[in-house]
C-alpha cells in the first residue's frame, strides 16, 4: 500500500528529508512550499505553491491529495499551529503541535519550564517582558551576557557580549527589540548539536553534529542559519564525552518529560543545541524541529526506513533501536556573494559535477531548467566517507566545482578546524 507524505516547507532541511522519504519506494511525497524548490519538486508526486504558515489553505491541499501523515520542516509552521490544524483534520503529523512547540518559539517560556521542573543545563536567565527593563540590569551586570529575543529569529537573533558586540552595543540592541527579551550567562565552551525522535515518551537519538553559524572562515563574522556542519563515523565528537553525550539525552528525556506533564505531548525532532562546557553541556537552545543544515548530516546516514519512523512519531510508536551508517559526513553550504547582510541575488548558478557529493536545493530558483540564486542559503553539497578526510575531500570538491557568484566555508570539515575545537576543549577542562 502506497503512503503519502506531506514535507511541509521549501528549504535544504525539506529537500533532505524528501530524499530520505523517497528511498521507499512505497512512498509518495508531496511538498507544500512558498516557493519551489526543483529538488523537492523533482522527488514529489506534488506540489502546492502556497505560505507554509497558511494553515486552512495547508489543510485544504493536504485533503485534496489524500494525505496520509505529514512532516513539518522549518519552525514558523509549528508556531502557526499548522499541526494542530492538520491532526484536527485527521492528518497525523511528525512535529509537535503550537503548545509543546513552544520549547523553540518561546525562550522564556522554556528556560522556566527548565527551571520549574529541575532540569539541568540551564543557564542563570533572567525574562524581562518589555526589552526597557532589560537595560539597566545590562547596565550593571558584571559579567557577560547572551541576550535573546524570546521569539523565533531565524538563528540570527542573538547577540553574545564579549563575542559579538560589547556593553552598550548589547544595550543599543535590547533598545531595537519588540516583545519580551531572555538575558542569559554568556556559556564558554565549544557547541554541538544532538537531535532525538520523539512519539511523546521515547526519544530515539541522532548522531552528534557540530554546526558553524559564523559567516566567514577562522569562526569570524556575523551568525548566519548555518555555513555547514559535521559528524564523525563513530556518532560522538572528539570533545564530547561519553558521559557529557549521556547528560545530554538525560537533558532532553528530562523536557520531554516535563512538556508531557504540561498536558502537552512532544512528537516530532528534538534538537538540543548545547554549550559543553567546563562543567559539562549546558542548553544554548531547542528546537522543535531538524536543524539545517544538521538534518543533511544525519539523514544520508540513515539505514532504518524513514517513513516508518514517521509513522512511529505520529503513532507513539517509535522503534527502541534505529540503524545508522558508520560514516563521517561533511556538509558546505553554497550562499550568495554577500550573504548574510547584502546577499547578491538572481545570479545564474551552475552546480558542475558533484560526483560522490550529495546535492540538497535551499534558496534558488529554477527557470526554463536554469538555477539563479536568491537571497538566503543556495545549496549544500554533502560528502560521506569511511572518516571526516575522506568526507570533507568530497564536500569540498563539490562545492569548489559549483559555478556562480557564490562562496562556502572551506574550512568546515577540516582537520586544522577539529583539531582547534579539541584543544579549546582540553584548554577549559
Amino acid at each position: 500500500m502506497v503512503l503519502k507524505v506531506l514535507v511541509v516547507g521549501g528549504g535544504g532541511r525539506e529537500h533532505a528529508i524528501a530524499a530520505a522519504l523517497a528511498k521507499n519506494p512505497d512512498v509518495q511525497v508531496y511538498g507544500v512550499m512558498a516557493r519551489r524548490n526543483p529538488g523537492i519538486a523533482r522527488l514529489s508526486a506534488g506540489i502546492g505553491l502556497l505560505a507554509e504558515t497558511d494553515t486552512a489553505g495547508v489543510v485544504a491541499w493536504a485533503r485534496s491529495r489524500g494525505i496520509d501523515r505529514a512532516i513539518i520542516g522549518p519552525e514558523a509552521p509549528l508556531e502557526a499551529g499548522v499541526v494542530d490544524a492538520l491532526e484536527g483534520a485527521g492528518i497525523p503529523t511528525a512535529g509537535p503541535r503550537y503548545a509543546a512547540a513552544r520549547l523553540e518559539t518561546d525562550k522564556a517560556f522554556c528556560r522556566d519550564l527548565m527551571q520549574s521542573h529541575g532540569i539541568r543545563g540551564c543557564p542563570l536567565y533572567r525574562v524581562f517582558r518589555d526589552p526597557a527593563d532589560a537595560v539597566p540590569f545590562l547596565r550593571d551586570h558584571e559579567g557577560d551576557l547572551a541576550v535573546k529575543p524570546a521569539g523565533l529569529t531565524g538563528g540570527k537573533g542573538v547577540r553574545i557580549m564579549g563575542e559579538q558586540v560589547d556593553r552598550e552595543g548589547a544595550i543599543a540592541y535590547v533598545k531595537t527589540l519588540r516583545g519580551p527579551v531572555v538575558l542569559e550567562e554568556r556559556l564558554i565552551g565549544e557547541e554541538f548539536t544532538l537531535q532525538a525522535f520523539v512519539d511523546g515518551t521515547r526519544l530515539v537519538y541522532m548522531p552528534l553534529v557540530q554546526d558553524h553559524k559564523r559567516a566567514f572562515e577562522g569562526d569570524t563574522g556575523p551568525n548566519t542559519g548555518g555555513m555547514g556542519s559535521y559528524s564523525m563515523q563513530d556518532h560522538a565528537l572528539p570533545f564530547v564525552t561519553a558521559p557529557d553525550e549521556a547528560e545530554a539525552r538525560a537533558i532532553m528525556a528530562d523536557a520531554v518529560a516535563a512538556i508531557r506533564r504540561q498536558g502537552t505531548p512532544f512528537h516530532g525532532i528534538l534538537y538540543g543545541q548545547f554549550m559543553n562546557t567546563a562543567k559539562g553541556p549546558r542548553v544554548i537552545e531547542f528546537n522543535a524541529r531538524f536543524g539545517d543544515p544538521e538534518a543533511m548530516n544525519v539523514l544520508p546516514l540513515l539505514a532504518t526506513d524513514f517513513s516508518g519512523i514517521l509513522c512511529g512519531i505520529t503513532d507513539g510508536s517509535l522503534p527502541s533501536r534505529v540503524e545508522w551508517e558508520p560514516l563521517a559526513t561533511v556538509c558546505k553550504y553554497l550562499v550568495p556573494e554577500g550573504y548574510p547582510d547584502a546577499p547578491l541575488s538572481g545570479q545564474p548558478l551552475e552546480p558542475g559535477d558533484t560526483d560522490r557529493a550529495l546535492v540538497y536545493y535551499g534558496s534558488v530558483e529554477e527557470k526554463d531548467g536554469r538555477l539563479t540564486t536568491l537571497s538566503s542559503r543556495t545549496l549544500a553539497v554533502v560528502g560521506k566517507g569511511p572518516d571526516l578526510a575522506t568526507a570533507e575531500a568530497i564536500a569540498e570538491r563539490a562545492a569548489a566545482g559549483v559555478r556562480g557568484r557564490v562562496r562556502h566555508r572551506r574550512d568546515i570539515g577540516t582537520a586544522a578546524l577539529l583539531a582547534k575545537r579539541v584543544t579549546h576543549m582540553e584548554a577549559l577542562r
